[in-house]
């Protein structure tokens, strides 16, 4: 895109009010996530030089990236990505700017394009800013939760043999997220193979999703890069989506 300006949130804070009003392509569901209700709204207030907003030249937002400082050595972590990926980054983040511990890492936490621009190389874009922004300010690495772009086309298909996948002629990633993320300079690492925990009664799926939920088993939910489990005798259903880990070296 022309004329495209890609700044921090901190560095034009009146694009706070409209952050979360430009709409994006999640599934209902995805929108369902106790931590990331919890969490993601506030990023912007206690983050927000680590938030990457673009706009186009009348000023209207057209993409925005969200990442967090967090502690990755030391302690417990001991520089391991956790099992439990998106949830738990938040959950961290949250925790060590609570005690003021020092942050090592940055991880992102989402990158969002307004769907009529999506196709256009503008993720890719915010990537590289959100990689800059954390290499100005001290950071030597980005690590991301990815939620691979294609996976929901192959929903029982392992995560650990989807996100290793290459393609002959290059050997980049099959799919086209986990490429964009190996061009920009990152390493696969490993599967976050319970990234993001929704759950919900058979009638908030039904309101969710528009599908049945009548029949105890595994639901195929368009979106969802893994069966939802549903369980008719306890009126409840569950989704754990696995992400995949990737580490970028600034």
């Amino acid at each position: 895109m022309d004329q495209l300006t890609v700044t921090t949130l901190a560095d034009r804070p009146h694009l706070h009010d409209v952050l979360w009003q430009m709409p994006d392509t999640w599934p209902v569901f995805m929108h369902q996530d106790p931590i990331g209700n919890a969490y993601v709204g506030l990023i912007a207030e206690v983050f927000p030089e680590y938030v990457v907003v673009a706009t186009d030249a009348d000023g209207a937002l057209v993409g925005r990236g969200l990442s967090v400082p967090f502690r990755l050595a030391g302690g417990k972590r001991q520089g391991r990505l956790p099992e439990r990926g998106w949830d738990e980054i938040l959950l961290w983040a949250f925790a060590d700017r609570r005690r003021s511990d020092e942050p090592d890492t940055v991880s992102a936490i989402e990158i969002a394009v307004r769907p009529d621009l999506q196709g256009r190389g503008l993720s890719g874009l915010i990537l590289r800013a959100m990689r800059d922004n954390a290499r100005g300010r001290g950071f030597a690495e980005v690590v991301a939760p990815v939620r691979p772009s294609g996976k929901h086309h192959e929903p029982h298909t392992p995560m650990g043999e989807y996100a290793f996948r290459c393609r002959a002629e290059d050997e980049l990633p099959h799919d086209h997220w986990l490429r964009v993320h190996v061009r920009a300079g990152a390493r696969v690492e490993k599967v976050a193979p319970a990234s993001m925990t929704i759950s919900g009664s058979l009638a908030e799926w039904r309101a969710w999703t528009g599908l049945p939920f009548d029949v105890t088993g595994d639901v195929l939910v368009p979106g969802a890069l893994a069966p939802v489990r549903c369980e008719v005798e306890r009126d409840s259903a569950v989704y754990v989506e696995p992400n995949v880990w990737v580490r970028h070296v600034l």
